[in-house]
């Protein structure tokens, strides 16, 4: 098989979009808007290089890979390698990653379920709603070879139009924007920092092998030992995914630059919802509420198959079925789902963020440079890193 048609590229394209696009993606580019205002286009650069490109940069690195998490840690040496892969799991999991889109996903909806319109706070208690939500995803999950389609045909499409009509609108009403008076330098540093707390990375790396996975499924053996092709094919996928990424980071950004003087709050978890309704009134609730049902879903599915394939994998060595595992890992989420956003972002904030997030980006450029150029160091500067960035934290 030496031609993939061009509509599984899109379709994988459309899938890595939906799956790296949560609900912390709507909230994030909207707040760097909002903070950069007039200088949004270079708060906008700082936010992409480590919300988009870095994604990418760990893309290309675990396709080299084969989409191998153990081989790409474990480089470290195992014992290393390992805790950190399994740090990871925590986080992109029941740690943050799960909890944090429930939670958002709570916060941002309220007013469309029973009584918000009413109330603006809806009447539905967070526990009932995280039982719900990750009930929708053990069923949109379970059957792990029909996530792309599901992405590809459902989920991306909706989100897309969704965010799409809200952007055009923003911008065909955008007026003046907010006056930002910190320092060029400031702002660019501060969106570096936003960018890192979409989590892209994380997900790119642990992504990757689901979706070769999935391609080896769909594509048949044609494809199913033709490495370079599965690459190609991946790589062609990844570059549609995370452009239509930066696209919307950069429609939400002017958005929040533009009409973040209608927000009557700053609360981060509601910047979304009350732009939007500033937007398009609450004639497009149903609009507002597609796009925030379906980003949360999207990669809330996407991250659940990650996690319960390594339980199902690593923890049991597969004496336990993947709908199992997948339960498991769902269950384990409920309670950080209905501690609050604030609880969940305080934990991100924290070294996971500050210490954690560098330590990954230089395992990352070290295995890509080992696959590109066969530059073999990865402990020493990945140990550099570490120790520079704990003094910086601890030290600020």
């Amino acid at each position: 098989m030496k031609h993939v048609p061009r509509k599984h590229i899109l379709l994988t394209g459309l899938a890595i979009f939906s799956m790296l696009f949560g609900a912390g993606n709507l909230m994030y580019p909207l707040e760097v808007g909002m903070k950069t205002g007039s200088h949004y286009i270079i708060g906008l650069s700082g936010f992409i290089i480590t919300a988009v490109l870095l994604p990418l940069i760990g893309l290309v690195s675990m396709i080299l890979f084969n989409g191998d998490v153990h081989h790409f840690f474990n480089r470290l040496g195992k014992p290393v390698g390992q805790t950190l892969l399994f740090l990871c799991i925590l986080v992109i999991g029941p740690l943050i990653g799960i909890p944090r889109i429930v939670t958002l996903s709570h916060t941002m909806i309220s007013p469309f379920l029973p009584g918000g319109f009413f109330t603006q706070a809806g009447i539905m208690p967070p526990l009932i709603f995280s039982l719900i939500f990750l009930g929708i995803t053990f069923l949109a999950t379970f059957r792990e070879n029909k996530i792309v389609p599901i992405l590809g045909y459902v989920i991306s499409p909706a989100l897309l139009f969704s965010l799409l009509t809200i952007i055009i609108k923003g911008i065909y009403t955008a007026q003046t924007t907010i006056l930002s008076t910190q320092s060029v330098g400031s702002l660019f540093s501060a969106s570096l920092i936003s960018g890192y707390e979409t989590l892209d990375l994380l997900g790119t790396i642990f992504f990757a092998s689901i979706i070769l996975h999935i391609l080896r499924n769909t594509l048949g053996d044609g494809i199913h030992n033709n490495t370079r092709l599965l690459a190609t094919v991946s790589l062609k996928s990844g570059v549609i995914g995370v452009f239509l990424l930066a696209l919307v980071y950069v429609g939400m950004g002017i958005i929040g630059a533009y009409h973040g003087h209608s927000v009557n709050s700053m609360y981060v978890d509601t910047l979304f919802r009350e732009i939007s309704f500033a937007i398009l009134g609450i004639c497009g609730a149903a609009l507002i509420g597609t796009a925030v049902i379906m980003a949360c879903l999207s990669t809330s599915i996407a991250l659940s198959a990650v996690v319960a394939e390594y339980v199902e994998y690593t923890i049991f060595n597969k004496r336990l079925s993947f709908p199992v595992c997948l339960a498991i890992v769902l269950l384990s989420c409920v309670p950080l789902s209905i501690a609050g956003l604030g609880y969940v972002r305080a934990i991100t904030a924290g070294p996971l963020l500050y210490i954690g997030y560098p330590v990954l980006i230089t395992l990352t450029l070290c295995n890509l440079a080992y696959k590109l150029w066969d530059i073999r160091s990865v402990k020493v500067p990945v140990l550099v890193t570490f120790l520079v960035t704990l003094v910086s934290y601890l030290t600020r």
